[in-house]
């Protein structure tokens, strides 16, 4: 087997795993963690989430508890295929359009550079490694961005979608932590 068919194959099992933790309703719990993780975080660092689609873990209610905080948040935007995300400030308040993928993004907004960039997977390692969708643009935004600035890269995921290790390629980043329902795993 292939890395391609490899990471295909992974995929399958992670989907699968994260439908089945989705359904038990661990969101709640995966949500504090997140909100305490980012509490954290100096009040000036820009924080990138984003909107959940399919069965992915749902950073929402963390996003309206930091916007009222005043925190400075940003959303990806896919703006071509093989490139790095753009990322636009949000706030709860602005109005959305539907993205790529199905995914909402904001229908306008100054275009920033996040310090923190929380991102879903597929699943995850203990090594920190995540595996997406296959598109590689976290991957790609990840490089390019810490090419410019120190940022802290950050899985949000159920633990359930923790698997022995993530078949990966040098073009794959390392986060530097994991947030699921139990808490955080820093690498």
């Amino acid at each position: 087997m292939d890395l391609f068919d490899l990471k295909q194959a992974c995929r399958k099992a992670g989907f699968a795993q994260r439908k089945l933790a989705h359904e038990r309703g661990f969101e709640a719990d995966a949500n504090a963690q997140l909100t305490n993780f980012l509490k954290q975080v100096e009040d000036d660092k820009i924080i990138a989430l984003y909107m959940p689609i399919r069965t992915e873990v749902s950073p929402l209610p963390t996003m309206e508890r930091l916007a009222r905080r005043g925190r400075k948040l940003c959303l990806p935007v896919v703006v071509g295929e093989a490139k790095p995300l753009e990322f636009r400030r949000y706030h709860p308040d602005d109005p959305l359009v539907e993205g790529v993928f199905g995914a909402a993004i904001p229908k306008e907004g100054a275009v920033m550079v996040p310090d923190i960039i929380v991102a879903p997977l597929v699943a995850f390692d203990a090594y920190g490694y995540r595996l997406g969708y296959g598109g590689g643009y976290y991957d790609r935004s990840f490089a390019q961005i810490s090419a410019q600035k120190d940022i802290l890269a950050v899985g949000y995921a159920y633990s359930d979608q923790e698997v022995m290790m993530v078949p990966r390629e040098s073009t794959d980043f390392q986060l530097n932590a994991v947030i699921t329902e139990k808490g955080a795993l820093t690498f």
